[in-house]
């Protein structure tokens, strides 16, 4: 049985106005059993907020990393915790 987690990470980069918390909500219904947001903050930067199944955080992690985001990812800061709950799916804020 797979243990539940949160994963909270700020996206930095060319990440707002290039559909990025979209195709971040649309990667974490793909890989199903994920609740959370994608939001744009302040700064530029765009933070995920994620829970559920470690291996699916982990994928939606590696995706976040990857070079098939749109935009451009320049650093990923990841912090590990338990879930908190309180989500109603996947959302963008």
């Amino acid at each position: 049985m797979s243990e539940d987690v949160r994963l909270v990470a700020w996206v930095r980069g060319h990440v707002q106005g290039v559909g990025f918390r979209w195709f971040t909500r649309a990667k974490a219904l793909e890989i199903g059993g994920l609740s959370g947001f994608a939001l744009n903050l302040a700064d530029g930067r765009v933070q995920v907020v994620a829970e559920g199944a470690r291996g699916g955080c982990e994928g939606l992690l590696d995706w976040l990393q990857g070079d098939d985001t749109p935009g451009r990812v320049d650093g990923v800061t990841e912090i590990w915790d338990t879930p908190r709950g309180g989500y109603d799916g996947f959302a963008m804020r």
